[in-house]
Formats: C-alpha cells, sequence, structure tokens
C-alpha cells in the first residue's frame, strides 16, 4: 500500500495542489496531513481519490477545517492511531518534541508521521520509524516543502520536492 505524507502546508495552495499531483500520480491508497492545513480553503483541495486524514496543527482553525474535511475525510484531532496495511501508525502534529520522543520511544507504532518543525526528517529507532515530511519553508528550514511517499509493505519512501 502507498501512503501519502504531508504536513504544514499553512494555506499556500501552489504546495497543496502539488502535493496531491504527486499523490494522484504515484496513486497512493491513503493521504496523512500531519496538521497545519490552516483554513477550510486549502483542505479542499485533498478530497481527491484516496482516502484522508488529518490531525490538528497549532495553527488551524480547528472547528470549520473539522466540518470540512468531515466531508471527504477523517479529522482526528489532536492525534490519530491508524492501522494502515497491517501496520500501526501514530500521526501527531508535533507541537511537543518529547510526545514524539515518547511515540518513538514506546515502541508500539511501526511509524511515527509529524510535522510542526518544518524540518524534514526519516529515521529509525528501534522498530519504529519516524518521518516528517518537512513544510513550508521557515527560517530553520530551507528545504522546499516536500510530499513523502511510504510503501508499507517495503517501508521504502520517496519524497517529492514540492513548489
Amino acid at each position: 500500500m502507498y501512503l501519502g505524507i504531508v504536513s504544514d502546508t499553512h494555506d499556500n495552495l501552489d504546495v497543496v495542489e502539488a502535493a496531491v499531483d504527486v499523490f494522484e500520480r504515484e496513486a497512493v491508497d491513503a493521504v496523512v496531513h500531519c496538521g497545519d492545513i490552516v483554513a477550510p480553503f486549502s483542505a479542499t483541495p485533498f478530497d481527491a481519490d484516496f482516502e484522508f486524514h488529518a490531525v490538528r496543527g497549532n495553527n488551524d482553525g480547528e472547528w470549520a477545517l473539522a466540518d470540512t474535511v468531515a466531508d471527504f475525510g477523517t479529522y482526528h484531532g489532536e492525534a490519530a492511531e491508524l492501522t494502515v496495511d497491517g501496520r500501526d501508525v501514530a500521526v501527531y502534529h508535533g507541537t511537543s518534541g518529547a510526545v514524539v520522543d515518547a511515540l518513538v520511544d514506546s515502541g508500539t507504532y511501526d511509524y511515527v508521521l509529524h510535522g510542526h518543525t518544518h524540518e524534514r526528517a526519516h529515521e529509525q529507532r528501534g522498530e519504529t520509524t519516524r518521518i516528517n515530511p518537512g513544510g513550508v519553508p521557515i527560517d530553520a528550514a530551507p528545504e522546499p516543502p516536500s510530499a513523502v511517499v511510504l510503501d508499507t509493505e517495503s517501508g521504502e519512501l520517496d519524497r517529492h520536492d514540492l513548489p
């Protein structure tokens, strides 16, 4: 199964539409947005031919965003626990680094997906893989945002830079 991962799009429709294009081209089965979509208008492009999951970011307009996403996907609130292709996945925006570390170090999940820092990360700790796809550039993260496609069967990860 192919899982698309994106985070911290911050109302940048060019980035959102580029991510959706990647996910459609790669024929992902599901997409996880790790928070900071921000406004409902920038969530609607994810109403596409894949399952969609999102968690709350620290900049999201939560109630209106939750209502919009509910029309085509699942808005999980603070965090999500998903089972994807038999793999246990935790999704959390990443506002607390201590919580991210606790999720990874718990050994409960095959994957821990998060954002918030806008810094790309892909690391293996024990049996758990931590993935941060990055986000719209800020001072601390000069690289472009990216869409990540994870092959849950092989564990291979492909990163696609977004405009």
